[in-house]
C-alpha cells in the first residue's frame, strides 16, 4: 500500500514524463494556454555548448651560448581570451636547489627582474610594429615595458595599467608561475604574435637564457623571428 508522500512522489513522475513527451512532440504544455515548446535537439541548434580554448604547452629551450645546458626542462601554456585576457602557465622541472630564485616580496612593478629567475612575455601585433613586454618574478614582482618597433621604446602616454595576478609555488623538483594579462593591455582581439623566455640564475651566478627559439648568435628576446602567431580565442562570454 502507498503512503501519502509516495503516492504524490508518483504523481509528480507522471506529470513530468507528460511534460517531458509534450515537448518533444511540441504539443501544448496542460496548464500553460497556447504554449509551444521547442525540442530539444532545435534547441540545441540554436544555443550551442561553448567551445572552450585547451591550452598547448610550448617548450622553450636554452640559447646555445649560455654558460652551460643544465638538466632542466621549461614550458609554457598559453589561454588567450577577448574578455578575460590572457592566460600564461610556466612550469619549470629539474633540480632547483641549483637555480637563484628571488627572496619574496610585496607584489607590485619592479625593475631589472630580468637581471635573477624571471619569466618573459613578448606580445604583438600582426603587424610586426608596436609591442609590449612583461616580466614575472617568483617574488612576486612584475615588470610591463612598452615599445613602438623593436628595442624603441613607447614614449605616448599609457592609458592602460597592468595588474596581473601573480601565483607561483614550488616543491622538489617543480616550479609553476601562473601569470594573467588583462586584455586592456593587449593588442585588438586577432592574431597575436607571442615570444616566450626566461632568464635562470643558476647558484654561481651564472645566467642561462631560455626561448620558443634563438634565431641569432646572441640571446635576444626581441628578436620577432622567434616568436610564434597565437589567434585568439573567441568570446564565449557574448550572447
Amino acid at each position: 500500500m502507498k503512503t501519502g508522500s509516495q503516492a504524490g512522489t508518483l504523481a509528480h513522475q507522471q506529470v513530468l514524463a507528460t511534460v517531458i513527451e509534450q515537448v518533444h512532440r511540441r504539443l501544448p504544455v496542460p496548464g500553460v494556454a497556447g504554449a509551444r515548446r521547442r525540442p530539444l535537439r532545435e534547441y540545441a541548434a540554436v544555443n550551442p555548448p561553448p567551445v572552450f580554448f585547451t591550452p598547448t604547452p610550448w617548450s622553450l629551450v636554452p640559447h646555445a651560448a649560455s654558460p652551460w645546458r643544465p638538466a632542466f626542462t621549461l614550458s609554457v601554456a598559453l589561454t588567450p581570451d577577448r574578455c578575460a585576457g590572457l592566460r600564461l602557465d610556466y612550469a619549470l622541472t629539474g633540480d632547483l636547489a641549483n637555480l637563484r630564485l628571488p627572496a619574496p616580496m610585496p607584489p607590485g612593478p619592479a625593475d631589472g627582474l630580468w637581471r635573477h629567475t624571471c619569466f618573459e612575455a613578448f606580445v604583438g601585433g600582426q603587424d610586426g610594429g608596436a609591442y609590449r613586454e612583461f616580466n614575472f618574478s617568483p617574488s612576486g614582482q612584475w615588470a610591463d615595458y612598452r615599445f613602438a618597433a623593436r628595442r624603441t621604446p613607447d614614449a605616448a602616454p599609457d592609458p592602460s595599467v597592468l595588474i596581473p595576478e601573480v601565483l607561483w609555488r614550488s616543491n622538489p623538483g617543480h616550479l609553476r608561475l601562473c601569470a594573467r594579462l588583462p586584455a586592456s593591455v593587449l593588442q585588438p582581439a586577432g592574431t597575436w604574435r607571442v615570444g616566450l623566455s626566461a632568464v635562470l640564475e643558476h647558484q654561481d651566478g651564472r645566467l642561462s637564457y631560455w626561448a620558443l627559439a634563438h634565431p641569432g648568435i646572441h640571446p635576444d628576446f626581441h628578436d620577432p623571428a622567434g616568436w610564434r602567431p597565437l589567434p585568439a580565442a573567441p568570446d564565449i562570454s557574448s550572447p
